[in-house]
């Protein structure tokens, strides 16, 4: 049950939309989990500054995961985030944060797994 939440400096067609949801979908595997429970979300267009700079191409991922996955896990999948924004957004890998929250307490359909 992942949540990949996108936030990125610029605009985001549906198709660029659909090419990383796709990319993400293949990739969450390897944390473990399946595309059959996975929810995408972009939010374009956001004020996003590093280094103190606003920089044109940057993006925040957060990834957050009923249960946990391992480091070596967490890397590949970092990996696979910021290979899937720089193909299809043009965002070099080191202006991509990527952020994980693994929790035991996960609801759905009015209850909690």
């Amino acid at each position: 049950m992942p949540f990949i939440n996108t936030k990125y400096s610029g605009e985001i067609t549906p198709a660029q939309e659909d090419a990383i949801k796709s990319a993400l979908g293949s990739a969450v595997s390897v944390i473990g989990k399946t595309e059959n429970w996975l929810m995408v979300g972009f939010e374009p267009n956001c004020s996003l500054y590093f280094k103190g700079k606003k920089l044109e191409k940057i993006a925040f991922v957060e990834v957050s995961l009923f249960g946990h996955a391992s480091d070596s896990a967490y890397e590949k999948f970092t990996s696979a985030v910021c290979n899937a924004l720089e193909s299809t957004l043009g965002v070099p890998a080191d202006c991509v944060y990527v952020k994980y929250s693994p929790t035991d307490n996960w609801g759905w359909n009015g209850g909690n797994f």
